[in-house]
Formats: structure tokens, sequence, C-alpha cells
């Protein structure tokens, strides 16, 4: 019965956390529309190392590994407006997103990440 209990749980709480990340995402197609329309929030939450490597324009630079990323977030963006996270694969920026979402923030994460971004855009 215990592990009956413990496999149901373990079920609901991916569901649950799957739903939650589903809903808080946009494709680097929506990002670039976004981007074209208004002036957004934009955050690249990769190592400078990373960086270095390429970006998207506009973004300002979190690194989701800092001991500070959310007081740095905090300080740095309106929490009254989106803000839109991405990373180089959206796994990183999924995590940051998730935590953002829990402190009030209304965040989306980018899926695919810089990654996905760049082969869409440097043809």
């Amino acid at each position: 019965m215990k592990p009956l209990i413990f496999i149901f749980f373990v079920s609901f709480l991916f569901i649950n956390c799957a739903e939650l990340q589903e809903k808080n995402t946009i494709t680097t197609l929506e990002l670039k529309e976004l981007l074209f329309k208004d002036k957004i929030q934009l955050i690249d939450v990769r190592t400078q190392r990373e960086i270095k490597q390429g970006s998207i324009e506009t973004a300002l630079f979190i690194d989701f590994f800092d001991k500070e990323f959310l007081i740095k977030v905090s300080r740095t963006v309106n929490k009254r407006r989106p803000v839109y996270l991405y990373c180089r694969s959206g796994n990183r920026s999924g995590k940051a997103t998730n935590i953002l979402l829990e402190k009030g923030f209304e965040v989306y994460n980018v899926i695919g990440g810089y990654t996905k971004w760049k082969k869409e855009n440097n043809k």
C-alpha cells in the first residue's frame, strides 16, 4: 500500500510541475515577435563564458548560478511587468522561471533557449 501512495504522490508532483512549466513558456518565434513589437524585460541567465558565444541584443545578464540571482533580478526588473528568461537550452531558465513564479513574478521561459534562437535567426 505504501509504494502505491508514494507513486501516486510523485506522479502528482511531476504532473503539477509540468503543467506549471507548460503554462509559462514561449517559443523563440513568439519571443521574436514580442521583441519586434515592444521593449520587454528579457534576461539571459547563462554564465559569462556562455554569453561570449553570443546573445540576444536587448537581454540583461544575470547568471542563474550567482548566489544573489534572486536579489539581482528583484533589483533589475519591474515586478509588475512580464519577465522573459532564456539560457542555452531552456533548462536553467525553466528552473529560474519556477523560482520567480514562487516570488510573485509574471515570468516566461523561452523554450529551446539561445541554441534554438541562434538556429532560427542566423539563416
